[in-house]
């Protein structure tokens, strides 16, 4: 039997946008870590359309939501004003990744039109200016405080604001005087702050390389990212690759803060007893999982195109991931904690060499002390046997330290004893002089090196 007819339509991945649409991802410091809040998985508060699948298979990877709140447009206030654009919607959320990297989205949607200017400069104050944001007349942060728990979180140093035109901005973005484009994108991308002239030569450098394809238009930098045309399902999913981004890059800068804190640990940290090396050993040990935990689970799963194996989330997640330097950065963590562990493996061989020897010369101690005292009590034993018996050659008259009467026996009872301690030592030094080196010398007749044969069919010199 034939299927019959769908009753729901295809939806397209590119969607004219009547409003402008902003959001903007705030990295936050410290560690927010995931908690039942009734608000359920990521994949439940937006659209990803098809998407979704990939998605509900991931979930257990994804951000969690700790708070998700529509509140009216007039209780967020910038310090400067809002630049003449009115706000139609907001949307505040918080979410934290499993290993606690929490990051703030405020989901804006604007009633009119956004001239690219005006528009730069509201991404500007929401940038630079993020610390003195209000909602209600208090600091943002501080207003979130009792959803959050009680203790408001502070904001980071990782901000990157995704601009989705609405309306004539997304007109003019889409036409075909690619010089207008240009100034646009220019302005949004650098948020009115790198003025650019496309005739100078110097300044062509610095513009954003916009992917357009007609009915959509991609071009970010380090903080914007302008998306243009999309429906959406894809904006949502942009949004996800972004705020997988920024958690990454505050994985990253706290992985590389808490290495530092463990080199000066390393340093400074007395170590002076075998049990302070140890707590020291442990406590670093300890700090490296986690850093490995980190860029493992915090880093290295936002980073490929696991999560969302499309095209179009690949493409953003590849270019975005270019302008960051995620890569570079998480190698060279990576090897930062790579070197980390091999110092404190280093450090953990030292102290099992110093504990040997030290308990070697504790055994030689020992030994040497137990050969002296039974060196030393055998003479006095022998003569106090001697003196003990009744015989014809002691005199019970005479003093025990009368040497005349009794030097023989002295001497009898003590120079056996001399001659051996004589006789281990001279032995002792031969064995000492005999021995060679414990690392041989190098050679230095090594054989000679051949020369490189040249590559088949080219002809010897």
């Amino acid at each position: 039997m034939l299927p019959g007819p769908t009753t729901s339509a295809t939806a397209l991945d590119s969607a004219a946008r009547d409003r402008t649409r902003v959001l903007l991802l705030y990295g936050l410091s410290g560690r927010l870590r995931p908690r039942d809040t009734g608000l359920g998985a990521l994949v439940d508060r937006y659209d990803y359309g098809r998407f979704a699948p990939h998605l509900m298979t991931s979930q257990d990877v994804l951000p969690v939501p700790l708070l998700d709140e529509r509140v009216a447009p007039r209780r967020l206030r910038l310090p400067h004003g809002d630049h003449g654009l009115g706000l139609a919607s907001l949307r505040i959320l918080v979410v934290t990744t499993p290993r606690g990297d929490a990051t703030l989205v405020l989901d804006c949607a604007f009633t009119g039109e956004t001239p690219a200017g005006d528009l730069a400069a509201w991404l500007a104050t929401t940038c630079f200016d993020r610390e003195r944001l209000e909602l209600d007349d208090r600091p943002l942060l501080h207003a979130l405080s009792a959803p959050l728990g009680g203790h408001p979180p502070a904001l980071g140093q990782n901000v990157h604001q995704l601009v989705f035109p609405g309306g004539r901005l997304q007109r003019d973005l889409l036409g075909a005087d690619e010089a207008r484009t240009a100034v646009l994108l220019n302005e949004l991308v650098y948020r009115g702050r790198m003025p650019w002239n496309p005739t100078a030569p110097h300044g062509t450098g610095l513009a954003p390389h916009p992917r357009h394809h007609g009915l959509t238009l991609s071009a970010l930098g380090r903080g914007v990212s302008v998306q243009a045309g999309w429906a959406p399902h894809v904006e949502n999913g942009l949004a996800l690759v972004a705020i997988g981004m920024v958690s990454a890059q505050s994985a990253l800068q706290r992985t590389r803060l808490a290495a530092f804190a463990m080199m000066k640990a390393n340093e400074r940290t007395p170590a002076d007893s075998p049990t302070e090396i140890r707590s020291l050993i442990s406590r670093l040990s300890a700090g490296v999982n986690e850093l490995q935990l980190d860029l493992a689970f915090g880093v290295e799963a936002y980073v490929d195109s696991l999560l969302v194996p499309e095209m179009i989330t690949e493409a953003f997640q590849s270019s975005l991931g270019g302008a960051l330097g995620i890569r570079d950065s998480l190698e060279n963590s990576a090897r930062m904690v790579e070197r980390l562990t091999s110092v404190i493996g280093a450090r953990s061989a030292a102290l099992d060499a110093e504990l040997a020897e030290r308990d070697e010369r504790r055994d030689r101690t020992v030994s040497g002390l137990v050969a002296a005292a039974t060196l030393i009590a055998l003479p006095p034993t022998l003569l106090l046997a001697f003196f003990g018996v009744n015989g014809s050659n002691v005199d019970e008259h005479r003093s025990i330290l009368d040497l005349r009467a009794y030097g023989t026996a002295y001497a009898l009872a003590w120079l056996p004893f001399a001659a051996l301690v004589l006789i281990g030592w001279i032995l002792l030094r031969r064995v000492r002089a005999g021995s060679g080196p414990l690392l041989p010398a190098p050679d230095d007749d090594l054989a000679p090196v051949p020369p490189p044969r040249p590559p088949s069919g080219s002809p010897r010199p």
